[in-house]
């Protein structure tokens, strides 16, 4: 879940980037008050943030999906492992 949290994150941050270099326009209030490069300085911050969340915190252990059983060979304590069965 927070893989995405920070892939969204860097998409925003892309989104302002846009906006600041003029690719799209759009007229809100907000972006004519402050100048167009602390608006893609705060794009790329937000698209370094993201990345680092999806790296960072993204990583999940996965379960294995089919438990590994070992196959003895021999009796008592002379016995030792030869293979593994998937349960």
């Amino acid at each position: 879940m927070k893989k995405v949290v920070g892939y969204i994150i860097s998409l925003v941050g892309l989104g302002l980037m846009a906006l600041s270099f003029g690719i799209f326009k759009l007229e809100l209030e907000i972006f004519s008050m402050v100048e167009a490069s602390r608006v893609m300085w705060f794009g790329v911050f937000l698209v370094v943030v993201g990345i680092v969340i999806a790296l960072v915190f993204g990583k999940g252990k996965e379960k294995q999906k089919t438990e590994e059983v070992p196959i003895y060979e021999g009796t008592g304590k002379g016995r030792k492992i030869v293979g593994y069965r998937r349960d």
